[in-house]
């Protein structure tokens, strides 16, 4: 039976993809990650709690800020999706977003999608772990 879920796509073909459509499926996973994370770790706050938690990770200014921090661990391949993804226009930005910040967070979102969607499991897990460790 096919996986309806997931559909592993090759280097290639996740190349090809518009970075806008890498940064989607990465902006869809990302908030998984850390909802799930979030809930781990605060099983006792309400929904609205947890919501506010999550804003505090998923927001361009936190993914910015992440993207600076981990940048320099970044592979060849890695840096190349992030830059695609950061150079990218988009036709509207988030009011409560800084410019810059909005694009370096779209390329990190592109680049969360794109390991996702290659199926790098265990370096998508590596950066996502990076994504909550305090600085």
């Amino acid at each position: 039976m096919e996986n309806l879920l997931y559909r592993k796509f090759t280097k290639e073909e996740a190349r090809m993809l518009n970075p806008l459509q890498l940064a989607f499926v990465g902006d869809g996973v990302y908030e998984v990650f850390i909802r799930n994370y979030i809930l781990n770790n605060n099983k006792e706050l309400s929904t609205h709690k947890l919501h506010v938690e999550a804003i505090k990770y998923v927001k361009a200014h936190a993914q910015s800020e992440i993207i600076r921090r981990i940048e320099s661990d970044l592979t060849e391949e890695e840096i190349y999706i992030y830059k695609r993804g950061r150079n990218t226009k988009s036709a509207t930005v988030p009011k409560n977003a800084d410019l810059a910040e909005y694009r370096a967070a779209t390329g990190f979102e592109a680049l969360v999608g794109y390991l996702y969607l290659i199926n790098e499991i265990d370096r998508l897990n590596t950066i996502l772990l990076k994504s909550v460790e305090q600085e």
